[in-house]
């Protein structure tokens, strides 16, 4: 199921703690030892409820989790883990990989997606995306961003037109926000995919249109003026101009 793993020790690498919720023990304890042999420390849960218990109890840098899991599932790990911390990273890994499951591991909270099964290289890749990203989001930044009658808050993670609160997942959120810093430009499917879910397109799916449609129904249908637009061929464009 995964893929041979020859990498050396990076020593440059700090000590990042992550936690890995694997309920097959031979799997879990695979991908721990392949992340310590480039520098991480890791922690294996093997149910859903040990790996809450550990996070509760030990400081983690990341969150990697399969999604059937014995008495917690992968999304319900990931929902409880958001109500305690919003900002850390969780990679799902599963051999669910249709776009409705994709959908509900981002709706649940989850930061990016791997399918069973995987190589080592693009985990690790993916883990220091993540990790980056997590490190961005400390760094100073103003309190709120606007465009045309559209606000977002940076500090709540709440949206608003018109001075009308716009409730949001975070991957809405996170994509809206992409958006916003980018109007008046195409912004295509694969550059989306890449900045927002930092993960390569895949042209077999259409999770991206979902949620751009499930964007369109929120901050556009209620109101007169749309700022989200299709150009076909080519992606979408933020603009209150057309």
């Amino acid at each position: 199921m995964l893929k041979p793993f020859s990498y050396h020790i990076d020593r440059n690498i700090p000590m990042i703690k992550i936690l890995v919720v694997e309920d097959e023990v031979r799997v879990a304890d695979l991908i721990k030892r392949g992340l310590e042999e480039v520098g991480y420390k890791v922690d294996a849960a093997y149910d859903g409820q040990q790996g809450l218990n550990l996070f509760q109890n030990n400081s983690y840098h990341m969150i990697i989790s399969d999604i059937i899991l014995p008495h917690i599932s992968g999304f319900e790990l990931c929902q409880k883990i958001r109500l305690i911390d919003k900002n850390i990273p969780i990679l799902m890994l599963t051999a669910l990989g249709t776009t409705d499951d994709k959908l509900e591991g981002f709706d649940a909270g989850a930061d990016d997606y791997m399918v069973k099964p995987f190589d080592f290289r693009e985990l690790d890749a993916r883990i220091k995306v993540l990790l980056k990203r997590g490190l961005e989001k400390g760094s100073s930044q103003p309190s709120e961003i606007s465009y045309s009658d559209l606000t977002i808050n940076l500090n709540t993670k709440e949206a608003s037109r018109k001075g009308k609160l716009i409730k949001l997942s975070p991957k809405e959120y996170n994509l809206l926000l992409f958006m916003i810093k980018n109007p008046e430009r195409v912004l295509s499917r694969i550059e989306i995919a890449e900045k927002v879910w930092d993960t390569h397109f895949d042209t077999g799916t259409n999770f991206i249109d979902v949620y751009i449609n499930y964007l369109r129904n929120k901050i556009d249908k209620p109101f007169d003026t749309n700022l989200i637009h299709t150009k076909p061929g080519m992606g979408f464009i933020f603009t209150d101009k057309l």
